[in-house]
């Protein structure tokens, strides 16, 4: 009797901490920037990997074919994010960024004409946005914006950069 009461209670505990505790297995996720496209032809690609159901860490990169846009022309970058909505791994999210990049100002002298200024900066900041994801957890659509600081800025360029994004993912 008492061996059937111990498998009992075994059977029962490994029962109720499945349903307490859901398994996530799609903690991969790629996104392309589709708004940042449309708006200038900038190529920017995400990754993100989830820590766990409110925290993940991920990568930026983005190409653009013209040097003197805002955020110049090559940008790498990591970031940390944490959510906060009522589903996991989606809803309203604060994230922490870093971001290397190049490009180049135009600047215009009165005797030499115009004249290129190549720069490669860092930048850390601050960003925010919403997250939503489809009921299989297998596709999600994003839009985010951020401010950071330039660390390194040069005399021409400005102390701030921006980025914003509206984005699909696939989750793996």
């Amino acid at each position: 009797m008492k061996n059937i009461f111990l498998i009992l209670a075994l059977v029962s505990t490994s029962i109720a901490s499945a349903q307490a505790y859901p398994r996530f297995n799609n903690a991969n996720e790629i996104k392309f920037n589709i708004g940042l496209f449309l708006a200038n032809s900038t190529v920017e690609g995400s990754y993100e990997h989830f820590l766990n159901e409110d925290t993940s860490i991920g990568g930026t990169i983005y190409f653009d074919d013209n040097a003197t846009d805002y955020n110049g022309n090559f940008g790498i970058g990591p970031n940390l994010r944490a959510y906060f909505g009522y589903m996991p791994r989606s809803g309203f999210f604060a994230e922490a960024f870093g971001l290397y990049y190049t490009g180049e100002d135009e600047i215009a002298e009165t005797e030499l004409g115009v004249r290129n200024n190549d720069y490669s900066t860092t930048a850390l900041g601050l960003g925010f946005g919403n997250k939503w994801v489809t009921q299989s957890e297998k596709f999600s659509l994003e839009i985010n914006a951020g401010i950071g600081r330039n660390i390194n800025p040069e005399d021409f360029q400005d102390d701030f950069m921006f980025r914003a994004g509206l984005s699909i993912g696939i989750r793996f």
